[in-house]
């Protein structure tokens, strides 16, 4: 059997989807609710292709492949249909996929990870990214700088900014540390790169975070652990798209993680609620809710039922590992 996308004849499988054919061939079409071999129901639409004998615009994810079939999978039109798919999905998405102490700093420093290593007591591996980013000790180089990073810092809508530049000093004036070489270089953050937003935390958030966040350095470490991996943001820097034009649905409150189990951690506010953790746990992840009020939810008497592999399945880093 054989089918054409894009002007390119294939053969298809038989029972083989749209997708299923595509991705053999060699032809991408994204999808964010679907993963090979995995159970899964059309909802995301970001695989939507169009069926040039019917006109219709459909999932490809689902929609099974038939012989002599004509489809369109990269024109203006289907492109176009998956933006607005994917604005829809960042409306449920309220992260920042890069601290924005990180976004700012002049000399390239992940402030984020430095701060990271402090509070973990990894003081060797502190100094190491620091060397990543100044050719020698930055005492003189932070205090000519007007501190972009502490002024970025989310924590200073709370209470007070995190003292990034009192901490950069105090490690590297620690004595004790080996001249440790620098840590792996970082791929840079280009211009073009997707950036989701947290946004404004509310009163009862900056209550929360005040409380429950209180690590030596204070920061928030608002950089997203799955960012690295997350379909959502590679699809939305390959399609254009900067920041959804519906803002900010979602109800799940920022920056509330779940432990799952000793390797798991849930993060709803990250959720697009497509599904793939719920149909692929037995009595694990499940919904509640109808329409725009559903949500995934982990129930504490189903955490058993969930394995590591889930954060590779999940498409945004709402489930990952610790």
């Amino acid at each position: 059997m054989k089918i054409t996308i894009d002007n390119r004849e294939i053969t298809v499988l038989e029972g083989e989807t749209i997708l299923q054919a595509a991705t053999r061939a060699g032809i991408s079409i994204p999808s964010m609710c679907y993963s090979d071999g995995r159970k899964h129901k059309e909802g995301c639409m970001v695989c939507v292709v169009k069926d040039l004998a019917s006109g219709q615009i459909v999932p490809s994810c689902v929609t099974t492949a038939k012989e002599g079939m004509q489809i369109d999978a990269s024109s203006n039109e289907v492109l176009g249909q998956r933006r607005i798919a994917l604005e829809l999905l960042l409306s449920d998405h309220r992260a920042d996929c890069e601290a924005p102490c990180t976004l700012v700093c002049p000399h390239g420093l992940d402030v984020e990870q430095f701060l990271a290593a402090y509070d973990n007591g990894a003081f060797e591996e502190a100094r190491a990214i620091l060397k990543r980013a100044f050719t020698s000790l930055p005492t003189i180089a932070c205090d000519e700088c007007k501190a972009p990073c502490e002024k970025a810092c989310r924590r200073g809508s709370i209470d007070k900014s995190v003292a990034i530049r009192d901490i950069i000093h105090e490690v590297a004036a620690m004595e004790s540390l080996s001249d440790v070489e620098a840590a792996p270089s970082k791929a840079k953050i280009g211009k073009d790169e997707f950036f989701s937003r947290i946004g404004i935390f509310s009163n009862d958030e900056k209550a929360r975070l005040k409380e429950s966040v209180n690590t030596p350095s204070r920061c928030l470490h608002c950089a997203c652990d799955g960012r690295v991996d997350c379909r959502l943001r590679a699809y939305s820097k390959e399609l254009g798209v900067k920041r959804s034009r519906y803002g900010i649905s979602t109800k799940q409150s920022v920056k509330l993680t779940i432990d799952v189990n000793e390797h798991l951690r849930f993060e709803p506010s990250k959720c697009i609620r497509c599904g793939l953790c719920v149909y692929n746990t037995d009595n694990g992840f499940t919904f509640i809710g109808r329409g725009f009020d559903m949500k995934v939810v982990i129930p504490e008497e189903n955490k058993c039922n969930a394995y590591d592999e889930l954060a590779q399945i999940c498409p945004t880093g709402a489930i990952y590992l610790k």
